[in-house]
């Protein structure tokens, strides 16, 4: 399963840890019911209270029963002289048990590998974004491979650059994927023949809309690739 990732009381988030080590970090005091925390899979944030059951947090209150009244001396029982006070005894001091001296070990040895953990967490999280759109922009890339040869085989034969619905090729929304919303096809304004892609459905305002576009160059028979889309999120070829 996943590991957890948690908003301590100054809002600063933390993970990921184990289920174990949230319990220990609730029952210290670190974190609350009503403490955020979210693990892979989940939409949002979400208060720890919600999954108390699942972690086995149920707080609990000690019933402390009153003191029972000291005994009634017997009437058989002699009665000591005024003059006797009796010393005192203090109870004996009790050692710390094992159990805590092991919660003391094992929290100085969590509390470090918590800040490490969201160090790392901070600079993982983003960068796996990154790669998942880098991956969705290349997928997109990669389905118009049939286009191209489409595009180069009729320039060739032809000595020209085809259009939208000439011949074999359809409208430019014929050519929709996975993460592409059209293709429009013809002659740039520089003279190269290509066509022009509209990204679209990865999930990012920054490309989304975006424009990619694929010319023969001016010897037409050479791809380029061009793109308004930053170069962090292009493969290596395509950026500017």
């Amino acid at each position: 399963m996943s590991g957890w990732y948690y908003a301590d009381r100054s809002r600063e988030q933390h993970g990921p840890v184990t289920a174990d080590e949230l319990g220990t970090h609730y029952r210290y005091g670190r974190i609350t019911l009503d403490s955020l925390v979210w693990r892979e899979g989940m939409p949002q944030w979400l208060p720890l209270r919600d999954f108390a059951d699942e972690l086995g947090l149920h707080p609990t209150t000690e019933n402390t029963a009153a003191p029972a009244p000291p005994p009634v001396p017997s009437a058989a029982t002699p009665a000591r002289p005024a003059a006797y006070r009796p010393t005192p005894v203090p109870p004996p001091k009790q050692g710390m048990s094992g159990g805590k001296i092991a919660l003391i070990v094992a929290a100085v040895m969590v509390v470090p590998c918590l800040g490490i953990g969201g160090i790392l967490a901070a600079i993982a999280i983003p960068a796996y974004q990154d790669y998942t759109l880098r991956a969705k922009v290349a997928q997109a890339i990669g389905e118009s491979q049939p286009l191209k040869l489409q595009v180069q085989e009729f320039h060739a034969s032809q000595g020209r650059c085809p259009s939208n619905g000439e011949g074999a090729f359809g409208v430019p929304e014929s050519y929709a994927g996975t993460y592409v919303t059209r293709a429009t096809i013809g002659e740039f304004d520089d003279g190269t023949c290509g066509f022009e892609m509209e990204l679209g459905n990865i999930g990012n305002a920054n490309i989304d809309g975006r424009k990619l576009w694929w010319d023969l160059g001016s010897d037409h028979t050479e791809w380029h690739c061009s793109s308004e889309v930053e170069d962090k999120w292009l493969p290596v070829q395509c950026r500017g």
